[in-house]
């Protein structure tokens, strides 16, 4: 057949309207969407683990551990369902293997599914059976009230149990079940060693986890702070005596604005607390749930999308979590004792410290560690100079502080330990170095954003 000009103009106007029919068919399709697009909705899951920690009474070492395993199943679910944006974590954290896929994403809310795995993992990992129930019942229901289709909504739980199991399962690979039912910490009351401290003289907590697997780090091992300063309370000239003459002065002449900064950061989980014959215990959010709180604060005046508001909550527990590790393993390896012992057998009996001493080894300092760590890990995905003020304390009756940076926050909460009267400076300031260093090492190891 002979194709003539006009022919085929009108074969090409006809290949045109198909496609347009086709484009225009495609445009109509349903789209996969997200009903939880606001990252204030991941902000208050997390929050909800918080709550549940805190009552709990986890310690601020195992607390990281909690956070950290339920944002990495919420990291793996956005991951799965954003590929172009999101590197999964699986082959870059030690042990960790590749995540199950989902069949069909297009039916799957990866938003909500990263809310229900960061449930589901966060509620196995702190233990109490249907501690996150009540809330993982409301998520669910507000997914069905917002007119999500009942394909995607089974899709989604289904696919968030996949992601769960997986990152149980890599869970119990850490070495923290047999940490369960290890040998307690031997008290050895010699010159220089740490003991029970007033007023619960409690035994050390924790004393093997520099056995837990860590994530980014190859081992414990890994940054090796200097070592203390030698104990001597006989050269009243020397570094040890003035270190400690130095805790003394400070407590003993704070402003109210030193107290403020200490009580500020003080972040022990559970006070004892003494009045005559009765002793009841006050509950607070430990040092990783202040961070936590820091994070969504961060991501809500970053105007943060949802992504990467779980992602940039994912890198600040995982650099917590791995220096919580470097510090126990100095700590317990130092075994130095608190100033608070130390001034009440050799210069005040009756010398308390504004904070209660918390119940292990003084060096190197656990708080000033993971907050520089949890500083560049936000430093890494909000930038420096990042002004904000931080509201975590307010339900406690303490006022808010302002920071300038990140960094600013963490150097501050290295005095903040001085003030209060439970660690010597250069423990505060070496761990702030180290904690960074922490944090340097994961940074720049993990893939997070493509």
């Amino acid at each position: 057949m002979e194709l003539t000009i006009d022919s085929l103009k009108m074969r090409t106007a006809g290949l045109y309207m198909i496609i347009g029919w086709f484009l225009s068919g495609c445009a109509n399709q349903p789209a996969a969407r997200t009903y939880f697009s606001d990252a204030i909705s991941y902000c208050k899951t997390v929050k909800q683990l918080n709550e549940v920690v805190k009552h709990a009474g986890f310690s601020p070492i195992v607390a990281s551990r909690n956070y950290a395993y339920a944002n990495i199943a919420a990291y793996e679910c956005i991951a799965g369902g954003y590929p172009r944006q999101y590197r999964s974590l699986a082959e870059q954290l030690n042990g960790l293997k590749k995540m199950p896929e989902a069949a069909v994403k297009k039916e799957i809310d990866f938003e909500f599914a990263a809310m229900l795995s960061f449930c589901e993992v966060g509620e196995t990992v702190t233990f109490p059976e249907g501690s996150m129930k009540t809330f993982t019942d409301s998520l669910k229901n507000s997914a069905k009230e917002s007119g999500m289709p009942s394909i995607m909504f089974d899709h989604s739980v289904e696919y968030a149990s996949m992601v769960s199991k997986a990152i149980l399962a890599w869970s119990k690979g850490d070495h923290y079940a047999a940490t369960r039912n290890a040998a307690l910490y031997n008290v050895v009351d010699s010159p220089g060693r740490w003991v029970p401290t007033p007023p619960a003289y409690q035994s050390a907590i924790e004393p093997h986890w520099q056995e837990i697997r860590p994530m980014g780090i190859e081992s414990a091992g890994k940054f090796i702070p200097p070592p203390p300063i030698p104990y001597n309370m006989k050269d009243t000239n020397g570094a040890y005596f003035k270190q400690v003459m130095a805790v003394k002065r400070a407590r003993d002449s704070l402003t109210p604005g030193q107290q403020h900064i200490a009580e500020f950061w003080d972040d022990l989980g559970g006070k004892l607390n003494v009045e005559g014959h009765i002793m009841f215990v006050t509950k607070k959010f430990s040092p990783p749930g202040h961070w936590m709180n820091i994070v969504g604060i961060a991501s809500e005046k970053a105007k943060a999308d949802f992504k990467k508001t779980v992602a940039a909550y994912t890198l600040t527990s995982i650099c917590m979590f791995d220096s919580f590790i470097q510090c126990w393993a100095e700590k317990f390896k130092s075994n130095m004792v608190r100033p608070e012992t130390v001034i009440n057998r050799f210069i005040d009996p009756d010398w308390r410290p504004l904070l209660q001493t918390p119940p292990f080894p003084e060096y190197t300092c656990g708080h000033s560690t993971v907050s520089s760590a949890a500083a560049e890990a936000l430093t890494k995905m909000y930038g420096d100079n990042f002004a904000y003020v931080d509201t975590s304390e307010l339900e406690f009756g303490i006022a808010s502080r302002s920071f300038t940076s990140f960094r600013q926050a963490a150097e501050e909460n290295n005095r903040a330990r001085f003030y209060g009267g439970i660690h010597f400076h250069p423990s505060c300031t070496i761990s702030t170095v180290y904690g960074k260093k922490v944090a340097d090492f994961i940074i720049g190891k993990l893939k997070l954003e493509q």
